[in-house]
């Protein structure tokens, strides 16, 4: 079996809104959990009470995600500030 190679090289990552997509998410699944636990008993009687739990979690990560990509954004602003001033301790491959 041939092992298959591009023809091509793969594009550039796209750099968008990064912190606000996902504080965007996180507080989409926190609203989302908080309309569900009024129906909490509703939930748990059809053993669907994870749907609850799966809101609660995602707004958990989301706020880990939220101190990672600004931590991310403010890391890549600090690189480009040094690269600019011709600072001889940065890496123009990293």
């Amino acid at each position: 079996m041939a092992k298959w190679t591009p023809k091509h090289e793969a594009p550039e990552p796209l750099e968008g809104p990064v912190v606000a997509t996902i504080t965007g998410g996180t507080i989409l699944w926190f609203a989302l959990f908080l309309v569900q636990v009024p129906f909490y008993g509703w939930f748990d009687d059809r053993d669907l009470a994870w749907w609850v739990w799966t809101c609660l979690a995602g707004a958990g990560l989301g706020l880990i995600g939220i101190w990672y990509v600004r931590k991310r954004d403010a890391a890549i602003k600090r690189h480009a500030a040094a690269g600019a001033a011709g600072d001889p301790g940065t890496r123009p491959d990293a």
